[in-house]
């Protein structure tokens, strides 16, 4: 009893505590980079690129919160006004770094305000170097990392989070998902973290969405490789179950689906020559067992998953997650739905930090829904159209579309 006492007595001590150690990592959280586009200065900041691939011509980012919004001088971002355009817009950072030895936490928001039905738009911030001309940034300028979402109509819907190794673009296998509830037209909340044991996160919304090991999903240069005479012996049996040899089909099995009906008769008025030779017609077989299988049970014989010899990798890295010289970020996006905002880029040493910050925007965010119901009233709009999708003969064609990525990887 005198130990329970002891314990409930601490509890809250050890809960202050616990706050107290989460408002310190806070605190000494290293800020790289940090835009939330407040004021109309971000101009001085950002650098519009003239660049355009094949598909359309260049557009330029403009400031802007949306149609609607919770708080619209707290919800300004760069918004892509055009439809079938390129978007190209980079900043510098204040002082390149290296994330070697620290956490690399990446994280921004994005609405996607056009997000109806067959939507197609690139949302992925690039973490770039800093020797690079930003009036020319565009789809072959090199980058470190490539994160956000990529939806295109109703097949392409995902998270990208790609690497640059050796000059090598490696996306993850296999894609992120984003899933139904996850594409509509509010903000989201995408954050990334890359840990110095050469582990990911991703988060939406602040919620967990993937994590592992980089070696595990990008095809990093593996420890081993297999020896290429290392052959299956031919008697290697790796077959794990087999069908039982004592069990065979009973001989009254029925196995028969269907039958001709032994009642039938043939018609009064058929006749052979006009007709053919008759046939009774097909019933369902009342005595029909259903499709006989045999049981499976363990093969003795069974000599497990036959691998080949391994040769260590002399190319084999095991810390990829470094990066020496971040000294930028940009947005190179081929927009076929104009209407997305970007906002509230951070880029910092602490995940604590960056749900910190996550948590107070999405206090704004939640206003949005009421928000676009007033709008929509305001401007005769039905408030359940979001939710009825268009009449076939109205819906564009998804093989028009162009994967907003695939010219670019």
């Amino acid at each position: 009893k005198d130990i329970a006492l002891a314990m409930r007595s601490l509890a809250p001590t050890t809960i202050f505590l616990s706050g107290l150690a989460a408002v310190a990592r806070q605190a000494l959280a290293e800020v790289f980079f940090e835009e939330s586009f407040e004021t109309a200065d971000w101009q001085n900041r950002w650098v519009q690129s003239t660049w355009k691939g094949g598909n359309g011509p260049a557009g330029k980012f403009e400031w802007s919160a949306g149609e609607w919004f919770g708080d619209e001088a707290a919800q300004k971002g760069i918004r892509t006004p055009n439809n079938m355009h390129y978007h190209s817009i980079s900043a510098k950072l204040p002082a390149p770094f290296s994330n070697k030895g620290k956490d690399l936490v990446i994280q921004m928001s994005v609405k996607h305000e056009s997000q109806e039905f067959s939507f197609c738009g690139g949302g992925y911030i690039k973490l770039l170097g800093s020797d690079f001309d930003q009036q020319k940034f565009g789809g072959k300028t090199p980058y470190h990392i490539m994160f956000g979402p990529d939806i295109c109509g109703y097949d392409v819907a995902r998270i990208h989070t790609i690497f640059t190794w050796q000059g090598k673009n490696l996306l993850r296998e296999p894609d992120l998902k984003l899933d139904h509830d996850d594409k509509n037209e509010y903000t989201h909340l995408y954050t990334l973290v890359v840990k110095p044991d050469n582990t990911y996160k991703v988060l939406f919304d602040l919620k967990e969405k993937a994590s592992g090991s980089l070696h595990d999903n990008w095809d990093f240069p593996n420890k081993t490789s297999d020896d290429p005479s290392d052959k299956k012996p031919a008697d290697w049996v790796d077959a794990k179950r087999i069908d039982d040899p004592a069990k065979t089909k009973p001989k009254d099995w029925v196995h028969e689906k269907r039958m001709r009906d032994p009642e039938a008769t043939q018609p009064a008025e058929w006749d052979e020559d006009e007709d053919g030779i008759y046939e009774p017609p097909m019933i369902d077989n009342p005595k029909y067992t259903g499709e006989w299988l045999p049981e499976k049970i363990d093969n003795p014989s069974y000599k497990g998953e036959w691998k080949p010899k391994q040769f260590e990798n002399p190319e084999y890295v095991q810390d990829v997650y470094t990066f020496d010289d971040i000294g930028a970020v940009g947005f190179e996006l081929w927009t076929v739905n104009k209407g997305s905002i970007f906002d509230n880029i951070l880029i910092c040493d602490s995940l604590e930090h960056a749900t910190s910050v996550g948590e107070k925007l999405q206090a704004v965010f939640a206003k949005e829904k009421d928000a676009k119901k007033v709008w929509q009233k305001a401007n005769g709009k039905e408030e359940d159209s979001e939710d009825t999708p268009p009449p076939e003969g109205d819906m564009e064609d998804d093989d028009d579309e162009i994967d907003p990525t695939k010219e670019e990887l």
